[in-house]
């Protein structure tokens, strides 16, 4: 009878163990969250005078300071330069995508930008990666050694291009100082090293 018990217990045992590990990752996602306000997301759509960019957020005016936000600036010049090069990134084809533009925005939020310098190396990031994944797929598909060749060469370019770019943006937030030691000990025939500290006693 016990072990019958415990055979109708175990699966509630560990579907309690489950919800709570899974509450405790949701919690997670909820604390990230709020910590990173991020502005609204973006609407493109291509009109006679160039691409034109909406926000669905009650206040145009916040909406855009909110962006500014993300991007590390205070500059609206910037702001429109950064939006419309997201929006033809993010592109599909000749046809504006706003889920690839709001990817390439959700990397630059990511990197949390403090200037504009770091907002462009975001966006280069993002723009890398979208085409790393789009070889990596290309990859996958190919029908002879040649195309495979192609896209093997290109795909491995631009992952060290991504790599590349980590570097300088840590290299950049850094003021790329490093610090290098170098110790040399030259010790004659029949003399003796010392390391460590000498002191000379009155």
């Amino acid at each position: 009878m016990t072990g019958e018990l415990n055979a109708v217990n175990a699966p509630k045992t560990a579907c309690a163990k489950r919800d709570a590990a899974e509450r405790e990752r949701i919690k997670e996602v909820a604390d990230k969250a709020a910590a990173r306000a991020n502005g609204p997301s973006m609407r493109v759509r291509e009109t006679d005078s160039g691409i034109s960019s909406t926000f669905p957020h009650n206040d145009d005016t916040t909406a855009r300071l909110l962006l500014m936000a993300d991007l590390g600036t205070c500059d609206p010049d910037f702001m429109a330069g950064i939006l419309g090069q997201v929006a033809i990134i993010g592109a599909h084809g000749a046809k504006l995508n706003d889920t690839n533009s709001n990817f390439l925005l959700s990397v630059v939020r990511g990197v949390q930008p403090r200037d504009e310098l770091e907002a462009m190396l975001a966006v280069q990031m993002g723009a890398i990666h979208q085409a790393t994944m789009m070889m990596a797929r290309r990859l996958n598909h190919v029908t002879n050694i040649p195309q495979q060749d192609a896209a093997e060469r290109a795909l491995n370019k631009l992952a060290r291009t991504y790599s590349t770019q980590m570097q300088a943006l840590k290299r950049y937030r850094t003021g790329g100082q490093q610090k290098v030691t170098v110790e040399h000990v030259t010790v004659n025939d029949g003399g003796q090293a010392i390391v460590g500290n000498i002191r000379k006693e009155a």
